[in-house]
């Protein structure tokens, strides 16, 4: 049950927002967000992705096949009955979808009408697996269709080339579906053990947000979830960070595919993690800040590279840390990727030598905390980012604070240290 005069209030008055968080006698989080918006959406995830294929289940290791956090998502729609919960969704009127990440599972829908009862059918499918050895067999060729589809997508095969140079160990570079082969090893057992371990309720996330009754909200959850489930498996996730050395594994990964243009991600390993998860959410800004300074298309590389026909006009850059994992990523199509890294080299060692612009570094902070306002537009916007903070242990409305509590000195530490040739993969696909 929920105890409705325990909650959290998170707020920012400079921004208005304001969200509720309670927690269920069973462990599981819930984010109430209240958003006047035609649309309403609701999330409901686990913290278990495609990484944790191996974990300490009751003081053994379990290693489990590549793929099966993606399999679990696939299955959970096929109900004991027969039926299929989208098709449920749909005549409810609501849009539903799943998706899995390297650390996380999330169900999820939208819907402008009949929003408690759609709340309902997510919380019952997700909480009532139903496989056999018939439906899993079936769903494999689906999945190794899917595999299949990946496979030939040049873009795709760019990314996990750049990972796969990244990373000698970790399991962040395989793909989120598995392979054609892993998922072949997958039985209903396997579904059901992970299931047990990683669906706990207290490894679990609820997020609703639009224009909703919270009472009426929260007698749903209170009505479809007992306290049954706390902590019914001892799971401990394993830290792949500590296996991988701070250098690339690979300098350089080249795959030939059907590509008019060659494909290039360079990428930037770093294994420098904290462990405290607010100091992660202030170098995730930090890098945002610094990437913005030098490879927005306002900047000076962009417009070289573009005005010599060094790239195509579709560049793109961000950074992604995790908790075991972290890189900084440019992405883009030229017809020489080693010319790009060159220049990108040749410029960032300039930009060392002369040091950055407290100007520039002034807009780019005002263009985070813009672009940091924009999420709270949508409803699966909101919802989402706050899924990706919450799974992390971040508070979302922190992080303009985060924003304007980088300072210079901060990020030009980060460019000093973060660009190193040892940290360096570059991953290309070319024509055939």
């Amino acid at each position: 049950m929920i105890d409705k005069t325990y909650c959290t209030v998170y707020e920012n008055k400079i921004i208005n927002e304001k969200y509720k968080k309670y927690v269920h006698s069973s462990g599981l989080e819930i984010y109430i967000f209240p958003k006047k918006m035609s649309t309403s959406y609701a999330v409901f995830a686990a913290k278990y992705g495609s990484i944790h294929n191996k974990y300490i289940l009751n003081g053994e290791t379990v290693t489990n096949p590549d793929g099966v956090a993606h399999f679990l998502e696939h299955k959970l729609f096929s109900n004991e009955d027969g039926s299929d919960s989208f098709e449920r969704f749909s005549r409810l009127g609501a849009d539903a979808n799943a998706y899995t990440s390297f650390n996380r599972t999330a169900y999820l829908f939208s819907c402008t009408e009949n929003f408690e009862e759609s709340l309902k059918e997510l919380i019952d499918f997700v909480r009532h697996p139903h496989f056999t050895k018939e439906n899993v067999d079936s769903e494999k060729g689906i999945i190794a269709e899917e595999i299949k589809m990946y496979d030939d997508n040049p873009y795709d095969r760019c990314y996990y080339g750049m990972l796969e140079g990244l990373y000698e160990h970790h399991s962040i570079k395989r793909n989120i579906c598995g392979s054609v082969k892993s998922i072949s090893e997958i039985t209903p057992d396997v579904l059901y053990q992970c299931y047990r371990s990683f669906y706990d309720l207290s490894n679990m996330v609820l997020i609703v947000c639009g224009d909703i009754d919270e009472n009426r909200v929260l007698n749903v959850i209170n009505e479809k979830i007992s306290a049954e489930g706390v902590n019914s498996c001892c799971c401990v996730k394993i830290n792949e960070k500590d296996l991988e050395s701070p250098r690339a594994y690979k300098s350089y990964v080249e795959q030939k595919m059907q590509v008019s243009k060659p494909l290039f991600s360079i990428a930037f390993k770093d294994t420098e993690i904290s462990k405290n998860a607010a100091e992660r959410q202030k170098k995730d800004a930090a890098m945002a800040i610094l990437d913005e300074m030098l490879f927005s298309r306002a900047g000076e590389l962009y417009n070289y590279l573009f005005e010599n026909d060094i790239i195509s006009p579709n560049l793109s850059c961000g950074y992604t840390i995790s908790e075991s994992f972290a890189y900084n990523s440019i992405v883009g199509e030229a017809e020489n990727p080693r010319l790009v890294l060159e220049e990108i080299e040749r410029f960032i060692d300039k930009t060392i030598e002369n040091g950055l612009s407290r100007q520039d570094f002034e807009r780019c902070k005002r263009v985070m905390c813009a672009e940091f306002v924009k999420c709270f537009d949508s409803t699966d916007s909101i919802a989402n980012n706050l899924l990706s903070f919450v799974s992390e242990g971040s508070e979302l409305l922190d992080y303009a604070d985060i924003i304007n509590s980088v300072s210079f000195d901060d990020v030009s530490a980060l460019l000093k240290t973060r660009f190193k040739k040892e940290f360096t993969v570059l991953s290309v696909v070319l024509p055939l």
